[in-house]
């Protein structure tokens, strides 16, 4: 039971993280390392679930931002948002590799849905972006760097 509440607080921190409350997956992930009772790559990948499915959460309210963008509840401001179109306009898709960034990630992931990345593009880049950022935790917390 310990183990589904651990793993199941991991993957609600780090989507709630990615999505529009503030919170800090990689602190639950490095206490979660650190106990040392889980397989680092589990906690990874669970932690990576978490966090992509919350940005696809962003994705989707991009695609349908004309009728959410100002309600208090929506997870970028006008102005985040608008500094990430133009990055993303910029940069194109390859910016999501940077959605694993505290600040501008997220507003980076509405900003492809505002724009209509498709969702296989928005995926694998957004995986291997919110992956590597908790594999590089793993590897500094664990002392592999």
């Amino acid at each position: 039971m310990q183990d589904i509440a651990a793993l199941g607080g991991l993957f609600g921190i780090a989507f709630i993280a990615a999505t529009i409350l503030p919170a800090q997956s990689e602190a639950a992930l490095v206490g979660l390392f650190i106990a040392g009772k889980w397989s680092p790559l589990l906690l990874v990948a669970v932690a990576s679930a978490g966090n992509v499915l919350g940005a696809v959460v962003n994705w989707a309210l991009g695609r349908g931002v004309a009728r959410f963008r100002h309600r208090r509840w929506f997870p970028v401001g006008e102005q985040a948002l608008e500094r990430a179109t133009r990055w993303y306009h910029r940069w194109g898709r390859w910016s999501l590799l940077l959605s694993w960034a505290p600040i501008g990630g997220d507003a980076l992931t509405v900003a492809a849905g505002v724009l209509r990345e498709p969702l296989w593009s928005f995926l694998l880049l957004v995986t291997l972006a919110k992956a590597g950022r908790y594999l590089v935790l793993a590897a500094i917390t664990l002392g592999f760097l």
